[in-house]
Order: structure tokens, then sequence, then C-alpha cells
């Protein structure tokens, strides 16, 4: 049992790596825990000591389907001695995942355009938006993270990286996101009737010059702090760009490929965006991303005016199959609803005893665990926010930390893991919140 032992971390080994990462790689690089990996199976990592943990990271909500699974690894090497790029020409695998992720995404999106990364599929629907639309306004939220090139950072709130990067995008428009726990508005969740929605015709008529093209929004916020919005407020938002002639951007880049009990976010409440942007889960560890998007929108596109050197190549496509097929044969959205609905309880009874843990929020395997300094006044905590962390990490239980404060625990482990795993994790996690108090 990983609980029996606790760790001296950073060990001999990780310290050399560490002070090799800090000569050669720029500050820039996150670095939460010292630990450096060596190599994973399933939901456990090891370190380049030995040191065994459970991992509540997935690498950032990316292995989905766990570490290093058989049937992946193996479609890897399959495709890495038949062919790795060839950019102009179609091949199997690439025509494969692109009618595979067509009929796995709603009607409507019709044409899946791959990929390497979040970023490039965020980029991309927001050029083909104004592009088909003649516009060049696009809407998002406080605290949106839509990745971390231009386009994608103006687009983005405190976590997208955007301070004295100015000037930014033209016809950037934020508005507030339902963060229940931190109104904005200081409104009360179960009666203030959606009030951020009606609230952004009054911001658009201050900051807009009449040119909308999109939107854009995230099924639930992750690096804000795993912010999910009221039941019904995306159905209620995607009605609300069709009715203003605004196309629907859903950026489950985070979100998809079972990561909230459902293949799909949009799933949960019956969406139709206008365009989808998945990718993390998609090559589970193999950059793999892709844009789902409606044929008669990407038809403004004249052959070559968009494309990507490694986008679609058929080593990530391989991979993106092989992922699909295994989340299909191990039901792992179902398995991440099943996981959640005995972790989340297991939080909240954590929450009620303790002085520090003042929101928990999720579905499926993707939560949030807010620290405070004071319940009452909601003051966040990264202190104990990173008090928290560092302690499970020396018993076995690697987690991160994101926020627009840095006060939030994110709870995202691999979608494979069992009830016995999960289970050990959490005692672990108990055991160290009711010492914190």
């Amino acid at each position: 049992m990983i609980a029996d032992v606790r760790m001296k971390l950073p060990g001999p080994n990780s310290k050399k790596y560490l002070a090799l990462s800090k000569k050669y790689e720029p500050r820039c690089m996150s670095q939460q825990t010292p630990v450096v990996w060596a190599n994973g199976k399933g939901v456990k990592v090891t370190d380049v000591d030995g040191n065994t943990f459970i991992d509540f990271t997935s690498g950032v909500l990316v292995t989905n389907v766990g570490h290093c699974h058989p049937k992946l690894v193996a479609a890897i090497q399959k495709a890495a001695a038949e062919l790795l790029n060839c950019y102009d020409f179609p091949t199997p695998n690439r025509v494969n995942l692109a009618r595979k992720l067509v009929e796995k995404t709603p009607a409507n999106l019709d044409n899946a355009f791959l990929l390497t990364t979040g970023s490039e599929t965020t980029e991309a629907a927001m050029r083909v938006a104004k592009r088909y639309t003649g516009r060049h306004e696009m809407i998002s939220f406080y605290g949106a993270f839509h990745g971390r090139t231009y386009g994608a950072m103006s687009m983005g709130g405190k976590m997208g990286g955007k301070k004295k990067f100015g000037p930014l995008m033209p016809g950037a428009i934020q508005v507030p996101f339902p963060y229940c726990y931190r109104c904005p508005f200081k409104k009360k969740a179960e009666s203030c009737k959606l009030f951020c929605l009606e609230f952004m015709d009054t911001a658009l008529n201050a900051q807009s010059t009449g040119d909308i093209a999109a939107l854009i929004v995230e099924p639930y916020q992750g690096g804000a702090g795993f912010i999910f919005p009221p039941e019904g407020f995306l159905k209620s938002l995607e009605t609300w760009c069709k009715s203003n002639d605004i196309l629907f951007i859903l950026d489950e880049v985070q979100s998809s490929f079972g990561r909230t009990g459902k293949f799909f976010a949009l799933e949960w409440e019956r969406l139709k965006p206008n365009f989808l942007c998945v990718a993390k889960g998609l090559g589970s560890g193999v950059p793999t991303a892709a844009l789902m998007a409606e044929s008669g929108i990407m038809k403004c596109l004249a052959p070559g005016e968009m494309s990507s050197t490694t986008g679609g190549n058929p080593l990530s496509c391989a991979a993106a199959l092989a992922v699909i097929k295994i989340m299909e044969e191990e039901i792992l959205a179902g398995n991440a609803r099943k996981i959640g609905s005995i972790m989340k309880p297991r939080f909240e009874k954590m929450a009620a005893g303790s002085k520090y843990m003042g929101d928990v929020r999720g579905k499926g395997l993707v939560m949030g665990l807010e620290f405070v300094e004071n319940k009452k006044t909601k003051e966040p905590s990264e202190k104990k926010t990173t008090e928290f962390i560092s302690r499970c990490a020396q018993k076995g239980v690697l987690l991160g930390k994101v926020g627009i404060y840095g006060n939030v625990v994110r709870i995202a482990p691999p979608l494979v893991i069992t009830e016995e795993e999960a289970n050990e994790a959490l005692d672990i996690m108990a055991t160290i919140i009711a010492d914190m108090g």
C-alpha cells in the first residue's frame, strides 16, 4: 500500500535532474511538486528514485486511458515502423480517424480538421469563424483558458498568461462566467436565474461594434479552477448565440474523451456547437487534436488555406484510433461516472469537517477542491493548497494546483482508475485534511 510510506522529496536522482532543468530550461516551465517521472502504468507513475505514486493529474488531463496502455503502445509501435509523416497526402489512419470523430460527434459536425495541439484548434476555429461571417469580434469569458498562442491568449482570462503581452487581438470581448462560489454579481445560485447570461446583452451593448463572429466557451473552466456552470447555462448560451446570429465554439480540449463521464461533455445538455475543439485525451499522451466543424462553414476556405505540418500524421492518428477503441471496449466514460460518484461524496465529507476546504465541485473524474483561509470570508489560500499537495505527494498521491488565485487542487486521475485505487488515494487525502484541521 502506497499509504504506508512517507517519502522525502525530492530524492537524490530527482535533485540531479531538477538542477539540470533549472540550468537549461526556462523558469516558465511548470513544476509544482519536486518529482521527476521515469515511467508509468495505468494510474501509477514511478520517479527516477524508484518512488511510486498514484497519479491524480493524468499529465494535465491527457492520459485518459492510463499511462502506457498496452493496446495504445502497440498501436504506436506499429505505426512508427510504417510511416511517420506525409503532410500533403491523406493516409488510411487520417481518413479513418476523421470518419470516427464525425461518427462520435453531433450530426451537424460533419468535418474533422486534424491538428496537433489544443491551441491550434481554438485558433483555427476563430480564424474560420471570422472568414465565414466576415466579422472580427470574438466573445469569451472571465477565467477562460483557450491556449497560449496569440489569439487563444487574447481570449483567455487571467490563466491565459496575457499580462504584459499586449496589444492583444483586436475585437476580443470578455464577459463574466458563472463562478457560483465567487459570484461576480454577489448573487445566490438558487435565485439568480442565470443573471450572468442576462448581463451579456448589457456588456455587448457597451463593448461591441456590432461585428461579432463567434463566442468561445469551455464546458467547465479548467485553468480557472475547474469551475462548472449551473445546469442549463450552456444550452441557454447556445440558444442565445443562435438568436443573435453568433457562431458557437465549444472548447472541449480538456473535457472530452470521457473526462466528465460522457464521451463529450456536450452530451450532458445535448449541445450542437458550430465548432468543437478536442485534443489532450484524444491522443492520451501523443500530441493529437481536431477541430470538428460544419462542412457548410468550412467551405469558406479554399484548398491549402489552412494546414498543419504534423497535424493528422499517421502515428498520432493511429494513437487516437486506439484510444477511442480502448474507451469503447473498456467503457471508460462509464467508469468515470462510477468512480466519480464514489469520490465526490467523500470529498464533500472531507470539506464538511475541514476549516480550509471551502468548495468541492466537478463531474465524472474532474473535480476541483478550493482551499480558503476562512470559510465565511472565502479568502483564497494558496498556502494551504500548496501544503496539501506537498503532503499528499510525500504519502504517494500526485496532485496539481490551478485556479485564478492558485488555490484549487485539481482532481483528475486517468479514467482506468479502479475503486480500490481511488479509495487508497482518498484515504491518504482524508488523513491529511483531518490533520490540517
